[in-house]
């Protein structure tokens, strides 16, 4: 028996692992149902106390986290100095307390402490009962021995629940095995809560999605089981084997150039291979089983993990894993549930194995002169900015930071449908953009900035070119390609990076005033690019739209970080048009956040020192809390605004006539919520997506020149009729090819 739990004690990063071999254990390893387990690891960490980890090995790695080591590493001190501890009165008589009492202290209290802990109760009542010196005596031993028992944290955890003598199911509910598979780095807690109560589940690519809620704190748990958890043993030694043999090769820098293709060629000889291995074992796979194990060797190779596993759901909209790795599980935002946290805790390999990966795909630096690695992740199924944060600047390691992007550009009808926004809005937004009118998104952190960028670029028309400009590719520029938009992506240095052969920010935004007549979208105002950008909007103001994300909570914040903190000239900031401010609004009970455009507020031209003090900011919307809907403000209604005024001055209908620009701002704004409507009423949320929604833009448009030709103006009755008409024809068409 004793042969079949032989361990060794390693060092895996800041952990310090035991690690048992149960191969030719006869038994499933198992600390909470096995009393041999439970007592081979009090023994080890009898001799190894600073241990951080316990690891049973049997095909897969049954693991115990820092804490519940923790609780062994206490009853495996207070085993030693019970066993230690002599009073003359045993050691002479010999007596039957003081056999009972050797088997507690030397066997019980290893193998069931709970049970030794009430079977010391027991014998400290009945002797406490005795009223005799010897009695007297020894409970005054017994009570000293139960006190330090019963503070400790397995005692004090056991103690919540109900028990019965003997019975070992008390250790479930209180110690939790870590499941890795050994082709695996990461650790997965497969078993379910035993005090949480499940409130959602949902499957996403055979991965099985519960979501629970537990009695001791706001968070949520997110817990899965992917199919690489639910194979047989061949195939995970097949697995296993395979990535052995894969492991041998080691990517270079090139391979990684096209992460697609490279994805696509180790899926082809991770299939080949596991063919072939299965033939020689004798195993008969399906092609459709192979194709799957494939997928999870690339998982597991080439690739991030459970982190894919993780991005596959739509619903995840960040992942972040803080450091030291190892210790603690994987933490998430959920659209649904906010932040939750995971069954998932990736180790230190897995952290050293995602920096490697990540400094090939983005050519950038990750080292003690450069311990920031801003990047992004393209999966087939998604795609994610990487922030990387490793030492000096982390003193516990490496920690990471994923952020979801929607696989589809935002439209303007999806954040409608969504909330973020009002029809009135969107209206508002769609003319000044065919205004040609200079935008900055500002925001906190996880407001939506990029996202509303995104969608602001699906209201452009397609006959413009647009050219993005970012340090990091967030913008859906790809998903704008396949919709035919004329436009191109350049990508330059982080404000934090170097040591890389990028261009800086600025220079990026400098060289698009060369690439002929263009739209520029700028991912994100961070540094040196602020003058840059002013230049170009400048430059190109009243020519094309010119926008970009800044972070700030309101106008005035975004004057401060452009004027004071970026350098850039208070005159030059006049070039800015309007500032979108987009905010979470936070639950009274501050459980659950929503994302909103708070603000829509026109920069004036007519200040010279401070634009608050000098009124050079109108609001046109602002959020009301009161009936939590963004509303357009009276300067707005009242016609008070020259950014407006100047669009229309070029249009000959809207000139001299305020109320005409309004009504196309409103019907623009039913063209919005009829799709929104349109969507609801018929069930089809693929509608809202860009690829119903910019022919509908392009259709307005084509519509308002249609009639304009025809009749000499605009006139927003028949060209809302006329829209309407077709879309009704062309839901028509969609419900046919979806039917």
């Amino acid at each position: 028996m004793a042969k079949c739990l032989d361990y060794e004690f390693v060092k895996e990063g800041d952990d310090r692992v035991l690690r048992f071999d149960c191969e030719d254990c006869p038994f499933f390893p198992s600390i909470e149902s096995n009393e041999s387990c439970m007592v081979a690891a009090i023994n080890a960490l009898i001799e190894n106390p600073s241990a951080t980890r316990i690891v049973f090995s049997q095909k897969r790695d049954y693991e115990y986290d820092y804490e519940q080591t923790s609780m062994l590493i206490e009853i495996a001190k207070i085993q030693s100095q019970l066993s230690r501890q002599r009073t003359y009165l045993f050691d002479k008589t010999k007596s039957a307390l003081f056999v009972r009492l050797k088997n507690l202290f030397y066997h019980k209290l290893k193998s069931d402490p709970v049970a030794a802990y009430y079977e010391l109760t027991g014998l400290y009542k009945s002797e406490k009962a005795k009223k005799d010196r010897s009695s007297l005596r020894a409970a005054s031993f017994l009570e000293k021995s139960l006190k330090a028992i019963q503070a400790s944290k397995l005692i004090s955890a056991a103690r919540k629940f109900p028990y019965k003598y003997g019975e070992r199911s008390i250790y479930g509910k209180i110690f939790r095995q870590y499941i890795k598979p050994d082709f695996m780095f990461t650790r997965l807690m497969s078993a379910f809560p035993f005090d949480g109560e499940e409130i959602d589940n949902y499957s996403v690519n055979n991965t099985e999605v519960t979501v629970f809620k537990l009695p001791d704190t706001v968070q949520k748990l997110y817990h899965i089981i992917p199919p690489e958890f639910k194979l047989s043993e061949e195939k995970y030694e097949l697995l296993d084997e395979a990535r052995n043999i894969i492991a041998e090769h080691k990517p270079e820098k090139s391979e990684f150039i096209d992460p697609e293709r490279m994805r696509q060629v180790f899926f082809n000889v991770g299939n080949d291979l596991i063919d072939e291995l299965a033939e020689n074992k004798g195993i008969h796979l399906r092609t459709k089983e192979i194709e799957d194990l494939a997928d999870i060797l690339v998982r597991y190779t080439i690739g991030f993990s459970l982190i894919e596993v993780l991005l596959q759901d739509e619903k995840v909209q960040d992942i972040t894993i803080n450091s030291p790795m190892g210790r603690l599980p994987a933490f998430i935002v959920h659209q649904d549930y906010d932040e939750c946290m995971t069954n998932i805790i990736p180790t230190f390999n897995d952290g050293e194995s995602w920096a490697t990966k990540l400094r090939l795909i983005s050519g950038r630096p990750l080292d003690e002169a450069n311990p920031i690695l801003d990047t992004e992740l393209v999966l087939p199924y998604a795609r994610a900015r990487v922030a990387a944060v490793s030492s000096p600047l982390n003193a516990s390691g490496l920690s990471y930071a994923f952020r979801r992007h929607r696989d589809k550009p935002w439209t303007f009808p999806l954040f409608i449908k969504n909330g973020m926004m009002t029809p009135a809005a969107a209206g508002l937004l769609s003319f000044l953009i065919d205004g040609s009118r200079t935008m900055l998104i500002a925001g906190t952190r996880s407001a939506g900035k990029t996202s509303f960028l995104g969608s602001l670029m699906t209201e452009v028309m397609r006959k413009y070119r647009l050219i993005t400009v970012e340090d990091t590719l967030e913008l859906p520029v790809s998903s704008l390609k396949k919709l035919n938009y004329n436009i191109q992506s350049l990508k330059v240095a982080g404000a934090l990076s170097s040591g890389t052969d990028e261009s800086n920010a600025d220079a990026g935004i400098r060289s698009t005033l060369r690439l002929g007549d263009s739209g520029l979208i700028v991912g994100e105002v961070r540094s040196t690019e602020a003058r840059a950008l002013y230049e170009a909007m400048r430059v190109g103001a009243l020519a094309n739209v010119v926008a970009g994300t800044i972070h700030g909570e309101s106008p005035y914040g975004v004057f401060d970080r452009v004027v004071n903190d970026l350098g850039v000239p208070r005159t030059s900031f006049k070039a800015t048009d309007i500032i979108v401010v987009a905010n979470p609004i936070k639950s009274p009970d501050g459980l659950h956040r929503s994302r909103k455009i708070v603000q829509i507020t026109e920069v004036g031209k007519l200040w010279e020192q401070d634009p608050l003090t000098e009124h050079g900011f109108t609001d046109l919307m602002k959020y009301n809390a009161a009936s939590d809907n963004l509303e357009a403000t009276s300067s707005l209604m009242n016609g008070d605004s020259e950014i407006l005024k100047s669009v229309a001055s070029n249009v000959k209908e809207w000139a001299s006539s305020w109320d005409a620009v309004w009504d196309n701002i409103m019907l623009r704004a039913k063209i919005k919520g009829a799709i929104v409507e349109a969507s609801e009423k018929a069930n089809m949320p693929e509608i809202l997506e860009a690829k119903f929604v910019v022919p509908a833009n392009d259709q307005f448009h084509k519509i308002s020149d249609e009639i304009k030709n025809e009749v000499g103006s605009l006139d927003n009755k028949r060209i809302f009729f006329d829209w309407n008409e077709w879309l009704k024809k062309k839901l028509k068409n969609v419900q046919t090819v979806y039917r």
